[in-house]
């Protein structure tokens, strides 16, 4: 097809994809200039992003009744002996992994908690273009994962408009004598115009939990605060278990305050550091114990999309090329044992005759994260290791001569959302000293679905009235189909299309 029946195809349904309005999609005045920020002082750039986080975790304190009522029903399901599913898209699919694996470091190997994203496990480290925007898929992988009648679904999707997420959750209301839970971060009546997210809001059969939390800190990137408030009420709720709403209340209210008390100033160092190896063309091993090692890959795989980075490479791609960064489980022998540990499970993957094992289990097990992929990988560029060690609650980062130590006690939700925390201001503030968004506008967007389309058009048409130019959304729509027949995933293609005009 060609790049005008792509655009043509995409204008049909665009209506339902312009999503300039919600406010995951708006721009965070504390960081409009975030991009400026970083060059002139590291430091007060990792400020601005944590009093960003700290308003998303001061509204979240305000939703604890809602959190509570889901929590009961989570720890009924599991007490009754029925399983718990989670789904999602992208950070939300990732979020959902995350707590699976801290529920089976927890339990062992319950087979009572499983999370799927769009795409199977491989999307956890490459996202799969078009499983986001089908209903279907979503049916499919919660079927295919043995969803019973008396099971609980939990979809947190940040906007509240994924159709793949939002296909799940409906059958899943019919299927299942139990309410699922579809937990999303914009207000109902900004979502109300889009009728897949009117759907839900609409059915009774669902129980909805809306976290609006407040922008983002670079426009639409929710990997950032509404997966961190999601993963944080979702994880409270299937990871603890209190007897009565005033405990927890109490617990809950503890726990948002404790997420607030570290300094992210402290990454200063390695946040520059990290930067300026990139700068001298080297490459980064993020190696990593166990324990954390699904938190610290959530971080550098979501670097790609966010970015337009290489993604990770994988060793069946004849002539791969490297990503900036990677990770690695040292102490794994080889591809199946490091994905086991990374996942505290066996990797599950989509093996559908359609997709021609372009994600299946082979696939998946090329992304080789054992102690062998680390040799690979520094045999064959110049790297440097970025170590994350965890011992006895203690935490520490290191890379070079530059070391730092968290000690933040046993709590694995805890250490897994600060961790999570740290990393996605160090990485951004690392994206930004690399020119890789403007202001807080994230320009290097991926269009790699219909919901990246559109937010790829809306950053082009922000950026041309800025220089006192004009087009259509529909030229600046063609011209991102034609420009994405030829780029490559290390490549703006805001910037490229920006320049055409």
């Amino acid at each position: 097809m060609s790049a005008k029946a792509k655009a043509q195809e995409f204008l049909k349904i665009s209506d339902q994809f312009k999503l300039g309005h919600l406010v995951t999609e708006s721009f965070h005045p504390l960081t409009s200039n975030l991009s400026s920020v970083v060059k002139k002082d590291v430091g007060e750039a990792l400020k601005l992003l944590q009093a960003v986080d700290h308003q998303a975790l001061e509204v979240l304190k305000s939703k604890s009744s809602i959190i509570w009522t889901m929590a009961q029903d989570i720890q009924s399901t599991l007490k009754s002996g029925n399983k718990i599913f989670m789904c999602g898209c992208g950070a939300t699919g990732r979020l959902s992994l995350v707590l699976e694996t801290l529920f089976r470091q927890l339990h062992g190997d319950t087979n009572q908690v499983f999370s799927f994203m769009a795409g199977g496990d491989f999307a956890l480290i490459k996202s799969v273009e078009s499983f986001e925007d089908r209903v279907d898929y979503g049916e499919r992988q919660l079927l295919e994962l043995g969803f019973g009648p008396h099971d609980l679904l939990l979809s947190p999707t940040e906007g509240g408009e994924t159709p793949f997420v939002i296909g799940a959750t409906n059958l899943a209301s019919k299927i299942s004598s139990r309410t699922p839970y579809f937990l999303y971060c914009n207000p109902d009546e900004l979502l109300a115009p889009i009728k897949r997210s009117q759907d839900v809001i609409e059915n009774k059969k669902i129980h909805k939990v809306n976290l609006t939390v407040g922008p983002m800190a670079i426009s639409g990137s929710t990997r950032m605060q509404a997966s961190t408030v999601l993963m944080l009420a979702i994880g409270v709720g299937l990871l603890y278990d209190h007897n009565n709403k005033e405990d927890f209340e109490k617990f809950f209210q503890h726990f948002v305050n404790q997420l607030t008390k570290t300094d992210y100033g402290v990454m200063k160092e390695l946040t520059s550091m990290e930067a300026d190896l990139y700068k001298q063309k080297k490459f980064l091993n993020y190696v990593t114990d166990p324990h954390l090692g699904i938190s610290i890959l959530t971080d550098t795989t979501e670097r790609s999309p966010t970015f337009s980075l290489r993604a990770f490479e994988n060793r069946l791609d004849h002539g791969h090329q490297h990503s900036l960064s990677y990770l690695f489980i040292e102490d794994a022998q080889d591809a199946g044992h490091g994905w086991s540990e990374l996942l505290w499970r066996k990797p599950r993957a989509l093996e559908w005759s359609e997709l021609d094992n372009r994600i299946g289990i082979t696939k998946v097990l090329g992304f080789d994260i054992s102690s062998h992929g680390l040799k690979a990988r520094s045999s064959e560029i110049p790297t440097v290791n970025f170590i994350v060690s965890y011992d006895q609650g203690k935490i520490q980062f290191r890379c070079l001569e530059e070391t730092l130590e968290f000690n933040w006690g046993h709590d694995q939700l805890f250490n897994h959302l600060m961790v999570k925390m740290l990393l996605n201001a160090h990485s951004t503030l690392v994206m930004g000293l690399l020119d890789r968004y403007e202001g807080n506008v994230m320009t290097w967007v991926r269009p790699s679905n219909n919901k990246l389309v559109d937010r790829a058009a809306r950053y082009i048409l922000q950026l041309l009235s800025k220089k006192g130019r004009t087009a259509s959304y529909e030229e600046v729509v063609l011209k991102i189909f034609e420009e994405t027949e030829g780029i490559t995933e290390n490549e703006p293609i805001v910037i490229k299309v920006l320049n055409r005009f």
